[in-house]
């Protein structure tokens, strides 16, 4: 009975690991996953016009940089890439708020 607890308890402590190393995303899985969820927003209705003009004038925003950190450098450093995930971060927490506000699409 105990080596099933510690088994188990072992198991458990690797789970918030790998879901950690799941939800790593590449920069451009990441473009590419927001720009899908604007655009789905937009056909479903869940984003105005105002709020995807928004998104995604912050979504250009964030690859000019990006295009600015790689000439900078010949690629991205750690520091920088932990800076565009981290923008990344807020700007889906942005997405995330403005499909969910109930604000309709009027156009």
């Amino acid at each position: 009975m105990k080596a099933i607890i510690a088994a188990t308890l072992g198991f458990a402590a690797l789970l918030p690991a790998a879901a950690q190393a799941q939800r790593w995303e590449p920069i451009n899985a990441r473009q590419a996953n927001l720009e899908r969820r604007i655009d789905q927003g937009i056909r479903a209705g869940t984003l105005n016009r105002r709020e995807a003009d928004r998104l995604r004038v912050q979504f250009r925003d964030l690859d000019r940089l990006e295009q600015r950190y790689r000439r900078s450098g010949g690629g991205l450093t750690r520091a920088e890439r932990t800076d565009l995930n981290r923008r990344y971060d807020v700007l889906s927490q942005r997405v995330r708020f403005q499909k969910q506000d109930r604000q309709q699409r009027r156009w």
